[in-house]
C-alpha cells in the first residue's frame, strides 16, 4: 500500500512538472509572438514614417520654381551680405561647396534645389534678400509700427550679423526686385496667409529670420510670374525643410484623420490653424510629435 502511494506521488510530481513546463513554454511562446508582432508593428510604423518623410522633405530635394540668377552676387556687391563673414560662418560648418559658392557669387544660376543639407544656407540667402530688398511691406507694414519701437528691434533685423556694417543700413534699401502692382498684391496676399511655427506672426510681419526669408522668396517668385497656387506649394516645401519635425507631425495628424498629405491644400496647411506657433500647439495636443534631426535655426 505504501509502495502504491509512493508511485502515485511520483506520477503526480512528474505530471505537475510536465504541466509547469507546458505552461512556461506557452508563456514564453506567447511572449515571443507578442515580441515579434510588436517588432513588425514598429517596423511598419517606421516604414510609414520614412515614406511620409519622403513626401514632405525628400532626400533628393525639391526644385524651387524660380531662377536665382545673380541674386547672390548682387547681395554681396550691395553689402547686404559680407562675403568674408558669410564664408567664415560656413567654414566652421565644413565650408561652402562649389554649388554653394555659385549661389553666392555666380551670375547664371538656374532653379535651385533645397534639401536637407542646404536648407540653412538657402534660409540665410533668402533672409538677406527679404531684409534688403525695397518693398512696401517693409516700408509700411507691421515692422515699422511705432508701438514696436522701430524695425531694428526684431530678430530678423538685429539678428542679421552677416551684413557689411549694421543690418539696418540695408533694410529695404536695395532695389533687387521690382514688382508690378499685380505682383505686389500677390505678395501681400500670400504673405498674410503664410505662417511659421516659431511664432504667431505671418510673413507679412517678418520679425524673425524665417519670416524675412519667406518674404524674400515670395518676392522672387512673384517677380517671375509664379502662380499663386505654385507659390503656396513651394512655400510649404521650404517651410518643411526649415521645420521638418513640425510638418511631419502635421502630416501624421492629417493622416490620422484619413486625409493624405498629397490631398491637403498647401495654403490651408500654411495658415494660422496649423503653421502658427499656437496652431501647431493645438495639433500637438492630439498627436505625438515626430522627431527628425535637422532644420534651420533662428540664427545665422
Amino acid at each position: 500500500m505504501e509502495l502504491l502511494e509512493n508511485k502515485n506521488n511520483y506520477f503526480l510530481s512528474v505530471s505537475l512538472i510536465f504541466s509547469s513546463i507546458l505552461i512556461a513554454g506557452a508563456l514564453i511562446y506567447g511572449a515571443g509572438l507578442k515580441s515579434i508582432e510588436q517588432k513588425q508593428n514598429d517596423s511598419t510604423a517606421a516604414k510609414s514614417e520614412i515614406s511620409l518623410e519622403e513626401k514632405i522633405i525628400p532626400d533628393s530635394g525639391y526644385e524651387l520654381p524660380v531662377k536665382w540668377g545673380s541674386m547672390g552676387k548682387q547681395l554681396v556687391e550691395s553689402g547686404a551680405i559680407d562675403a568674408k563673414k558669410f564664408e567664415a560662418i560656413y567654414k566652421s560648418r565644413g565650408g561652402l561647396s562649389d554649388g554653394d559658392k555659385k549661389l553666392l557669387y555666380g551670375e547664371d544660376n538656374s532653379n535651385f534645389v533645397i534639401n536637407n543639407k542646404n536648407s540653412g544656407l538657402i534660409l540665410n540667402l533668402l533672409w538677406a534678400l527679404g531684409l534688403a530688398n525695397k518693398n512696401e511691406i517693409l516700408e509700411s507694414g507691421p515692422m515699422v509700427d511705432p508701438r514696436y519701437g522701430g524695425a531694428g528691434n526684431f530678430a530678423s533685423t538685429g539678428g542679421w550679423s552677416l551684413a557689411d556694417g549694421d543690418a539696418m543700413n540695408h533694410y529695404g534699401r536695395h532695389q533687387f526686385i521690382v514688382l508690378t502692382p499685380e505682383q505686389q498684391e500677390l505678395v501681400e496676399q500670400a504673405s498674410k496667409n503664410i505662417y511659421r511655427p516659431c511664432c504667431n506672426n505671418s510673413t507679412h510681419f517678418p520679425d524673425c529670420n524665417h519670416g524675412m526669408a519667406m518674404l524674400g522668396f515670395l518676392e522672387l517668385m512673384a517677380s517671375q510670374n509664379i502662380s499663386e497656387e505654385e507659390m503656396y506649394k513651394a512655400a510649404l516645401y521650404v517651410n518643411a525643410y526649415w521645420f521638418p519635425d513640425t510638418y511631419l507631425t502635421i502630416a501624421k495628424y492629417f493622416e490620422n484623420q484619413g486625409v493624405s498629405w498629397d490631398k491637403i491644400s498647401a495654403k490651408e496647411v500654411l495658415g494660422f490653424d496649423y503653421s502658427s506657433g499656437s496652431g501647431y500647439r493645438n495639433v500637438l495636443q492630439k498627436i505625438k510629435p515626430a522627431e527628425i534631426k535637422g532644420g534651420g535655426s533662428c540664427g545665422v
